[in-house]
């Protein structure tokens, strides 16, 4: 029997499993079949809750964040960062007891992550970092037109485009197509935004390794900047993200640092029978 948590994150979600003995390492395949809408539990990927110290490469983030995000996607790929699961992480570990309300940090492969989680159970605000602009720039396929991408690095890379209405995406069943393939060597989050209102963006997004998820964290802090550059709206200016499970809201401070504010929300524990996945 494995215990797990079933979370969200404005409809992103996540399968938790705590591994506080650092006993389990879970392969590609096992994931996907937890993650498996049908014949899983369903999700858009997997959190596992592990000592930081006992990741190697990590361990010098344990002093100051002593619980590492270990982030799968749902296909079993390992991933560097998922902004919406960096909320429900810090809400498990509030919940269990791992870590007391207010600010707190956790470690991830995109680096160590501040956070807020308030007493009343209300909305979780992480410090997603910087943004990073790699000089590569490439293109989209959007219907038939192939459209400029601004390339935004949040700890994993990602492609923003502009268009005039998010359903211009299509059927996001399968990766967009990007050129040239070199800019995105490992793959890469493709989002597509649009007006939405004064300082509001709507956004579509396709995940690396997951497909279409009803949002994406650090997608919306990458298309909040994006926008924010074509807007040249000052720093500290709030954008309001609509994703199609809720809203984001977002702001880029004068130092940079980009801190994103939403929802997390814990909703089922159970326990897996592993006997019952059949990797595919």
């Amino acid at each position: 029997m494995i215990p797990f948590t079933k979370g969200h994150g404005t409809e992103n979600d996540f399968v938790i499993i705590e591994d506080a003995e650092a006993a389990f390492d879970p392969d590609a395949a096992w994931v996907a079949a937890v993650c498996d809408r049908r014949a899983g539990i369903g999700a858009d990927g997997l959190l596992r809750v592990v000592p930081t110290a006992a990741m190697p490469g990590y361990e010098q983030d344990a002093a100051e964040a002593p619980w590492f995000m270990d982030y799968r996607n749902a296909d079993g790929s390992i991933a560097e960062m998922c902004g919406n699961g960096t909320r429900v992480f810090a809400r498990y570990l509030v919940a269990h007891d791992l870590a007391k309300p207010g600010r707190f940090s956790i470690a991830t492969r995109g680096g160590v992550k501040h956070m807020h989680v308030p007493e009343d159970g209300g909305d979780v605000t992480v410090d997603m970092g910087r943004s990073v602009w790699p000089a590569e720039s490439a293109e989209v396929l959007v219907g038939d037109r192939w459209l400029p991408a601004v390339n935004v690095d949040m700890g994993n890379p990602h492609a923003v485009v502009f268009v005039d209405d998010v359903a211009e995406a299509g059927r996001l069943w399968e990766a967009p197509q990007v050129r040239p393939q070199s800019v995105y060597p490992h793959g890469v989050n493709v989002e597509f935004v649009a007006p939405a209102g004064p300082r509001r963006i709507a956004m579509r997004v396709h995940e690396r390794g997951s497909g279409e998820t009803r949002s994406c964290g650090t997608g919306a802090c990458a298309a909040m900047v994006a926008a924010a550059r074509r807007d040249a709206a000052a720093p500290e200016t709030p954008y309001e993200v609509r994703v199609p499970g809720g809203v984001l809201r977002i702001v880029e401070h004068e130092d940079g640092r980009i801190e994103m504010t939403g929802p997390a929300v814990l909703v089922a524990t159970g326990e897996l029978l592993p006997d019952g996945l059949t990797a595919k």
